[in-house]
């Protein structure tokens, strides 16, 4: 019997501990690396277009009612709802994909929304064929609705000039 190993336990030694302080301390800090990268890439995303941090709350209620009182001095109103629009899109595989987009127009100030009510259906046919050409993997990311939003308002600007509209405002963008 030469070939058995013989392995005696310890039964009065308590089991040894692996690292519980160490072990808490690393998973504490990964969260918060975690959290911090995702704040961090949240204040990025929310940045303005020249490069400024987004406005606080406070900062937006201060916005708004500076808008509110624009509003009444030049008797113009802050957004032009423009009625949701419903395009196919273009689809590789011939299966039938829709849009719905329902948008704002923000005038510039000094412009009324009246006015550029009046010129809505020349709008509504300069973002038709960049609609109609957009394929399904065009708004797949986070990035897509940006991308839309930003060739709004440059069909915005090329058809109504650079005057006219100060933003688009994406409300909803449904595709099917």
């Amino acid at each position: 019997m030469s070939d058995d190993i013989i392995v005696e336990a310890d039964e009065g030694a308590p089991p040894k501990k692996k690292g519980g302080k160490k072990k808490l301390l690393i998973i504490a800090g990964a969260a918060l690396l975690v959290l911090g990268g995702g704040g961090g890439g949240a204040a990025w995303f929310l940045m303005g277009s020249d490069g400024e941090a987004a406005e606080s709350a406070g900062g937006h209620e201060d916005a708004k009612a500076e808008s509110e009182a624009e509003e009444g001095k030049e008797g113009t109103s802050a957004y032009l709802d423009v009625p949701p629009l419903v395009v196919n899109l273009r689809s590789t595989d011939g299966a039938a994909r829709f849009l719905k987009i329902h948008f704002m127009l923000v005038p510039q100030a000094g412009v009324s929304s009246e006015s550029l009510k009046e010129k809505l259906p020349l709008v509504i046919d300069a973002y038709q064929p960049f609609l109609r050409e957009l394929r399904p993997e065009d708004l797949n990311g986070s990035g897509a609705v940006y991308r839309v939003k930003e060739e709004l308002l440059i069909r915005a600007t090329q058809t109504l000039g650079a005057d006219q509209v100060k933003d688009v405002l994406i409300q909803d963008l449904v595709q099917q």
